[in-house]
């Protein structure tokens, strides 16, 4: 994705979180799903998902609802 200065290119984990953003599966329910996919604890992930989420929202990229 582009914004003004920079690429943003997602890694195979950030594909599969904004494959989820539908704008109706909640942030939890995207942990969830990750954590079951992945075979990993959900307090794993969900620090990773909460700052990848954050990251694209700051840069305008994504808008939670």
């Amino acid at each position: 994705m582009l914004s003004p200065e920079r690429i943003f290119w997602p890694n195979e984990i950030g594909l599969e979180i904004l494959r989820r953003c539908d704008g109706k599966t909640s942030v939890r329910a995207i942990i969830a799903a990750l954590a079951l996919e992945f075979d990993a604890e959900e307090e794993e992930i969900s620090e990773d998902v909460i700052a990848f989420l954050q990251e694209w929202a700051d840069n305008l990229l994504l808008r939670f609802s």
